[in-house]
């Protein structure tokens, strides 16, 4: 399966078409779209790369890079800006650091933008290895701090709500999930009822996140039968050991 690259801007123009041919020479299967959600939407799925092609029609496309950015975050799609510094500071403003791989400035040296964009896809051949790991919580301080402990060693994406989860997981596949039990609107115990409900997702092990460690509602956790409960108290080495055994037994049984 070829290596995937959303191109995104206002016009196709030479310079464009050129460099998604040098892009196929490396490996890379680019697809051309106009700054228009329905159009990246209907685009991005599949790709690992989001190229960012701007110009001074890109300009002031603030509800395309929010979209942009919310389909990048936590799920390890980087994104180029190809373009002035003044457009670069511009998707700045909308895309955090921790989405962006690189920016160039046309014109663009393109050897130095072809091998940074092969050792890109090299490492995220590595990386598609990983297990993946979604973790779904409503305070996202504590979301992005396990995010922070695991994202070196897994594939980690997250969610802010359960359904916002449920909608991650019709696309995506994981290999471990780690739940709030405790969220509002819609609880750690009804995603795990829906889950289980789905055939493409009821063997996805999930693990609930808890914050109490009184008996009875250690015991109302295990009623549901969830692969593990978690306190969250749990260090960042305790949690990664836990998960490095939990992949260890469960691989043996598969």
């Amino acid at each position: 399966m070829a290596d995937k690259a959303l191109v995104i801007c206002s016009s196709e123009t030479f310079t464009v078409r050129g460099l998604e041919m040098k892009l196929n020479t490396v490996g890379v299967e680019s697809v051309n779209v106009r700054p228009k959600i329905k159009e990246i939407a209907s685009s991005i799925e599949g790709t690992e790369l989001v190229i960012l092609y701007t110009d001074d029609t890109f300009s002031g496309a603030s509800e395309i890079l929010v979209y942009v950015k919310d389909r990048c975050l936590g799920q390890e799609r980087k994104v180029v800006v190809i373009g002035s510094e003044a457009e670069y500071r511009e998707v700045k403003q909308f895309i955090p650091d921790e989405c962006m791989l690189a920016f160039y400035e046309r014109p663009l040296k393109m050897d130095k933008f072809l091998d940074d964009v092969s050792e890109y896809f090299d490492e995220e051949a590595v990386f598609k290895r990983r297990k993946s790991i979604l973790i779904v919580d409503d305070d996202m301080s504590y979301l992005k701090m396990v995010y922070d402990w695991l994202k070196d060693k897994y594939h980690v994406s997250m969610a802010g709500s359960g359904m916002q989860a449920i909608t991650w997981l019709a696309t995506n596949h994981a290999d471990l999930i780690l739940l709030d039990y405790e969220m509002p609107v819609t609880s750690g115990p009804q995603v795990l009822e829906m889950i289980k409900s789905e055939p493409s997702t009821e063997a996805i092990p999930v693990m609930f996140l808890t914050g109490k460690n009184d008996r009875a509602s250690i015991m109302k956790v295990l009623e549901l039968k969830p692969a593990d409960y978690l306190l969250k108290t749990i260090t960042k080495d305790a949690l990664r050991e836990k998960l490095e055994q939990f992949f260890l037994m469960h691989d043996a049984d598969v």
